[in-house]
């Protein structure tokens, strides 16, 4: 028999420090007052828009996101350890990259198959002995984990991509402070607002020194997303107004910017 953690009562069903105020809180409140916010809940995220669809399925319809009203809950020192953890892997995937596209040293000492990259369809050849600004090729990371007991966290998938679900993130947030209010006055909760300015902050950063002035460059949706939500998107071009030669990328509509 496959056991599975509690992430509430823990393994041996005692209940753990984080969730001793959520285990108050749904004490107090009646089952059907719970239903009834979930309802509101998905009600909101079908009059904002937040729905998601399934990549490779074209009949597929918008879905809502998965709404749960009862949290996860990371003790500081759990969030400590594991924002450690991934902000190392980040590093670790952006040097991967780099070496791929450069020195290449990890597929000659055989630790990577060679062919498991190069034929890889998101290999970009194009890119090989390319020199990025400050050397950073990953400027987000979106790792997926899932936890296996008290200590223990798995990586299940590594997005190296600024991601629409963060979207995902920041709105669930909203709703749940919205709906339930009483609940987080019970918590110190850390922020999550401040993310799209920090993720423009960490892409302005990577720019070279003679873009500064220009809007970003987005191939994708996520980025786009992101900042919209904040009405941060007019620091990002998208790929439709964007023009690709050899050496630099041009926007093409409103006003005209090069790009290294």
């Amino acid at each position: 028999m496959v056991s599975v953690f509690d992430e509430m009562n823990g393994m041996d069903g005692r209940l753990r420090p984080p969730y001793l105020e959520l285990s108050r809180w749904l004490a107090e409140t009646p089952p059907d007052a719970l239903d009834h916010r979930q309802r509101e809940a998905e009600l909101l995220f079908r009059r904002i828009g937040i729905t998601f669809a399934v990549y490779g399925d074209a009949d597929a319809q918008e879905r809502l996101i998965p709404f749960d009203v009862l949290p996860r809950i990371l003790g500081a020192a759990e969030w400590k350890k594991v924002s450690a953890g991934l902000e190392q892997r980040t590093k670790a995937l952006n040097a991967f990259v780099r070496d791929v596209y450069r020195d290449r040293e990890i597929l000659k000492a055989g630790i990577v198959p060679e062919d498991l990259v190069v034929q890889n369809p998101a290999f970009r050849p194009e890119m090989t002995g390319q020199a990025v600004p400050h050397d950073i090729y990953v400027h987000i990371g979106g790792i997926d984990i899932v936890r296996v007991d008290a200590e223990t966290f798995y990586v299940l998938e590594d997005n190296a991509r600024t991601s629409s679900s963060v979207s995902y993130m920041l709105e669930n947030r909203e709703i749940m402070l919205r709906l339930f209010p009483e609940l987080f006055a019970r918590h110190r909760i850390a922020p999550v607002e401040n993310y799209p300015n920090e993720l423009l902050t960490t892409l302005k950063t990577a720019q070279a020194s003679h873009a500064k002035n220009y809007p970003i460059p987005s191939l994708g949706t996520g980025l786009l997303v992101t900042l919209r939500r904040l009405g941060l998107s007019h620091h990002v071009a998208q790929r439709r107004v964007l023009v690709f030669t050899a050496r630099r990328i041009y926007r093409t509509r409103r006003q005209h910017c090069a790009y290294s």
